[in-house]
């Protein structure tokens, strides 16, 4: 029987996967009690979210802020419109679907954030407000920097 070569490999503890994922559910543990409360899924309140930023957004920008798949936002989008949360927004553009915030969505969003920022504020105090803000830049670079080893920029192939 061949054994395998033994590879000089990071510990578990050092993988970076894993501790995305183990902060992701201890930082959801901290928040979802609020969402919970308000009957909300957490890829509904990743909308809810987005769309208090901006007038109205499409489906694609949504998908792709929120990390949602577009079959899943399609049902978020109906479940939400029935709540009265969000309504679709007209669009020059016939195969854009727009969404916005309705008054109760913004409401809904305003209550959420109020009831969870003690909590937000003091794991910011606990890490350290400054250290918090450099992670989440860290984090995005890290993010850019993944996208772009999966997905490289396009070369312009253009002659001049």
């Amino acid at each position: 029987m061949q054994q395998t070569p033994k590879r000089d490999l990071r510990k578990f503890e050092k993988s970076l996967p894993i501790a995305l994922l183990r902060t992701r559910e201890a930082t959801t543990r901290l928040f979802k009690p609020y969402i919970d409360s308000h009957d909300l899924t957490m890829p509904q309140w990743r909308v809810l979210r987005a769309l208090a930023e901006a007038e109205a957004l499409d489906a694609r920008t949504l998908s792709e802020r929120c990390v949602i798949l577009p079959p899943s936002l399609t049902r978020i989008f109906r479940s939400m419109t029935q709540r009265g949360l969000i309504r679709q927004v007209e669009c020059t553009d016939a195969r854009r679907h727009m969404v916005a915030l309705t008054d109760a969505g913004r409401g809904l969003f305003e209550q959420v954030v109020q009831e969870s920022e003690p909590d937000y504020a003091r794991l910011a105090s606990a890490f350290g407000p400054e250290r918090l803000d450099m992670l989440l830049d860290l984090l995005n670079e890290l993010r850019d920097t993944a996208q772009n080893l999966v997905d490289p920029p396009q070369q312009s192939t253009a002659q001049h």
